[in-house]
């Protein structure tokens, strides 16, 4: 028999006479439960004393915790420097699940029914399930996508109503994407500093309340009517979006919380046991790996539970496909402080039959000793590949910079090659290419647009004298810093968008794209706008604003990724082998002959030729030709010559601000002309 679970049905349990409560808390001396009035979240109607179990869970039961019922938590306990034990606060139960602000500046969590017991019908709408090699990843700001379309109500934008309403649900499936990843929704409030400045957090990532959506993402007529009706709008949106096949998943931040530093609001953990929910040094001092004041101990198994209980509430009770766990490098640190990939917290989510069932993705770092981890979680985990972005972005925009400057890109095309296949050199043969979540840009840097007009950063709006966001962008202006008329040098920006595009869209992988650069979407050269809640982050739907010629672009790169799978191979090939759902990878240079040494790492020769056919197991076969020529001249290639292969079908190319009619057929050894900096794909026929 199974050992009894001591930090089970942690939170509230409702009932129509009343509910139950429990607590964890190792070294409190007496818990109590408030409960408020409706009117007046600062008078509490009855107040029960908890008992403590002998492994350190708190109990109670109460008339008035009847669903809906606003209530807090009063915690006292020994002095210590470890310790931050205040009778006279009252605290948020980490648990809870509906969320009400009162006067002072403190939070009290609201009881809540399950969905079902409230009458909410998910109407047969279940999980899409889209399989990880036909994933396309969408990352969108609740606020920002809807705000300011027209084509939605006025009151539901910039909502979770207005983000399922019919006109943001045709954008999204016309594009061609199939997962929308959204900044956090749990329940969160601005930092201090922010809040004195006259500033809010934009972003979301300082987490109030792990089990609660957050608030003011609903739409005005669900605030009004409370916790339940903001649940119900958030289930609604995961609804209609699974009706659409879209899937969602949360960037969720368990990694800190909005308690900040020593010096920061108490509003939970810190009153409820600081010594066992945050890491300390010998000194009782903070020890900070997120970069935000403070962070949650995971080598502790109540830290751990909290995570696995939200993981399991979102995912169940509200049928969420998935998570990106912020800065997960911290999730994975020891009791020592050092990270592994066995850690409890990562095998539980695996092992787990709801979580691992779902989509999860790791950002591979913190800021901590140790604390970049790409490539090292374990299998079942995909990871925000740094790595990726970083070369992609040299490749395209930092070597053309170098060869205006020198004479000479610098480097060959070797890594460029190993990035747009998989990244074997990062993710272990066990996991795939399928670990490597690529982007080029995400909601933290510059957009896809400001990558090729700005050459530093534009920071001032957000009141720190610039000194916050990355320097390190590996970005290239072209030769002229913001907004120009120049028509050469913007012409030569939308090329190198459509050649980041292209690459993103076509390697191996599962690809991410930040909302609004599928149309060129620019914040004026701020790399970190995270304070910022106006048209400089909403989504643009004028047509004005937008880049028709690269939305077009971008919906036929994902026509073509979704026809050809030998683009998206599940598995890496073994050499000699024939490996199931992965892709049978040759590569050619300008003269149709197989790449040297020497051709892999010249700068001089930046151009390839990727022939890939795909090793069928659910699809057909299947076989494309991307040609990828990188130097500011023109030049010309000729076609590989391959068993089985006796025509290549032009797909798209580059070269043109609107995508190329599907059509032109070449025979192997055919020379073809390709234009300046440009990359034309083929789909090969023959010997299917």
């Amino acid at each position: 028999m199974p050992a009894p679970d001591p930090l089970h049905d942690l939170g509230v349990r409702t009932g129509p006479d009343g509910g139950t409560i429990r607590v964890w808390s190792e070294h409190a001396a007496s818990i109590e439960l408030e409960v408020f009035a409706d009117g007046d979240l600062d008078w509490a109607t009855s107040r029960t004393p908890l008992e403590r179990d002998e492994h350190g869970a708190w109990h109670g039961a109460s008339a008035a915790l009847v669903p809906g019922a606003r209530y807090g938590l009063r915690v006292d306990g020994p002095p210590g420097l470890e310790h931050a034990f205040n009778p006279a606060h009252t605290l948020l139960d980490p648990y809870a699940r509906g969320l009400a602000p009162a006067a002072d500046g403190s939070w009290r969590g609201v009881a809540l029914e399950s969905l079902a017991e409230g009458g909410f019908d998910w109407a047969g709408a279940g999980k899409p399930r889209v399989p990880l090699d036909h994933t396309v990843v969408y990352e969108a700001h609740v606020r920002g996508f809807s705000r300011v379309n027209p084509a939605i109500p006025e009151p539901l934008r910039g909502t979770y109503a207005g983000l399922a309403h019919d006109a943001s649900l045709e954008y999204l499936t016309g594009i061609g994407v199939t997962t929308v990843e959204l900044l956090p929704v749990h329940a969160f409030v601005s930092e201090e500093r922010l809040v004195r400045q006259g500033r809010l957090n934009y972003w979301g990532y300082n987490t109030l309340g792990f089990f609660a959506a957050h608030a003011p993402y609903a739409s005005a007529a669900a605030q009004a009517e409370g916790a339940r009706a903001v649940r119900r709008e958030f289930a609604g949106m995961v609804r209609r979006l699974h009706e659409a096949g879209l899937e969602v998943i949360l960037d969720v931040v368990y990694n800190h919380t909005a308690e900040e530093g020593r010096e920061g609001p108490t509003y939970s953990f810190r009153g409820i046991d600081n010594a066992s929910y945050y890491r300390h040094d010998a000194h009782g001092r903070y020890v900070d790996t997120t970069g935000c004041g403070n962070t949650l101990d995971f080598g502790h198994e109540a830290a751990r539970r909290v995570v696995l209980d939200s993981l399991r509430y979102f995912a169940d009770e509200l049928q969420v496909d998935g998570f990106r766990l912020d800065l997960a490098a911290t999730l994975g640190r020891d009791d020592h402080g050092g990270y592994t990939p066995e850690h409890p917290l990562l095998q539980a989510m695996l092992e787990d039959p709801v979580i691992g069932a779902t989509k999860l993705i790791a950002e591979p770092w913190d800021v901590g000793p140790g604390g970049w981890q790409t490539g090292n979680f374990p299998p079942g985990f995909s990871e925000w590949n740094d790595r990726y972005r970083d070369r992609m972005r040299d490749f395209w925009l930092g070597d053309l910079r170098r060869e205006r400057d020198t004479g000479t890109a610098g480097s060959g095309i070797g890594r460029f090659a190993t990035r747009l296949a998989g990244s074997a050199n990062t993710f272990s043969t066990e996991r795939g290419p399928l670990a490597s979540l690529n982007f080029v840009t995400a909601h933290d840097g510059f957009t896809l647009a400001d990558l090729t007009a700005y050459d530093m950063k534009h920071n001032l709006g957000n009141g720190e004298q610039n000194r916050d966001g990355t320097d390190n962008n590996n970005s290239y202006n072209h030769g002229v810093e913001g907004d120009t008329d120049d028509v050469e040098i913007l012409a030569a920006r939308r090329r190198s968008i459509r050649n980041l595009l292209g690459t993103l869209l076509l390697s191996a992988g599962v690809p991410m794209l930040t909302a609004g650069d599928e149309y060129g979407r620019s914040q004026r050269g701020n790399n970190n706008a995270y304070c910022h809640d106006s048209e400089l982050t909403w989504l643009a739907w004028d047509a004005d604003e937008r880049d028709a010629g690269l939305f077009e672009t971008t919906r036929r790169l994902l026509q073509l990724r979704a026809e050809n799978p030998a683009i998206r191979p599940v598995r890496f090939g073994r050499f000699g082998e024939t490996t199931p759902s992965a892709s049978q990878m040759d590569w050619f240079n300008a003269e149709g002959t197989t790449m040297t040494i020497d051709d892999w790492h010249s700068p001089e020769q930046r151009t390839l030729q990727y022939l890939a056919a795909s090793t069928p197991e659910f699809e057909a076969f299947n076989r494309i030709l991307l040609v990828v020529h990188a130097h500011e001249s023109p030049t010309e290639a000729v076609l590989p010559a391959h068993e089985g292969v006796t025509v290549y079908t032009r797909l798209w190319d580059s070269a043109g601000d609107e995508p190329v009619d599907a059509g032109a057929e070449h025979a192997p050894g055919d020379r073809i002309g390709l234009a300046p900096l440009s990359m034309v794909l083929f789909r090969a026929h023959g010997g299917e």
